[in-house]
């Protein structure tokens, strides 16, 4: 089966945000999303959208230090739960010590640097790959690939996130 799979352009953080609103829209309890992308990316920033999105209780802040940040839905909708896995070298070891397997069938999983640690909780992710612009003197600008992997995505057409 084919992996689903848009690309975008963002041009500003408030765009990134935009888009994290909008594909808020398309997930669903259970969903794991990965986030990719260097430092200043704006993992964080598009995370922030999801929560605004999802109508999500608290700042959604990068949880770096506290690993993973739970944030209630104010609505009927799922929790967010977002990991930054940036300081975990460990791979799925230390991550399973956070109950994502838990977690994830009642709520929206958001891993930034989950790359080649996550993987394994479930067939069905969705993996957004930020990288910035070559070339933009404004250092706003990025390039998003979106890929759904396995049957979950398989019939979403990630394009209709495009602005």
């Amino acid at each position: 089966m084919p992996d689903a799979t848009a690309e975008l352009t963002v041009d500003s953080p408030d765009e990134m945000r935009e888009l994290g609103r909008r594909l808020a829209g398309l997930l669903r309890a259970g969903d794991l999303v990965m986030l990719t992308g260097e430092l200043g990316a704006g993992k964080t920033t598009l995370t922030r959208g999801l929560g605004e999105g999802l109508g999500v209780r608290g700042a959604v802040t990068s949880p770096t230090f506290v690993i993973a940040r739970v944030h209630p839905s104010l609505a009927d909708g799922p929790p967010l739960v977002h990991v930054d896995a940036y300081r975990l070298g460990g791979g799925l070891d230390e991550m399973e010590d956070l109950d994502l397997d838990v977690s994830l069938p009642d709520s929206v999983v958001v891993v930034e640097w989950g790359e080649g640690k996550v993987e394994e909780l479930t067939e069905d992710r969705l993996h957004l790959l930020i990288h910035r612009a070559a070339g933009d003197t404004t250092d706003e600008v990025r390039h998003v690939t979106l890929t759904g992997v396995g049957e979950r995505w398989a019939a979403t057409d990630l394009s209709v996130l495009a602005s």
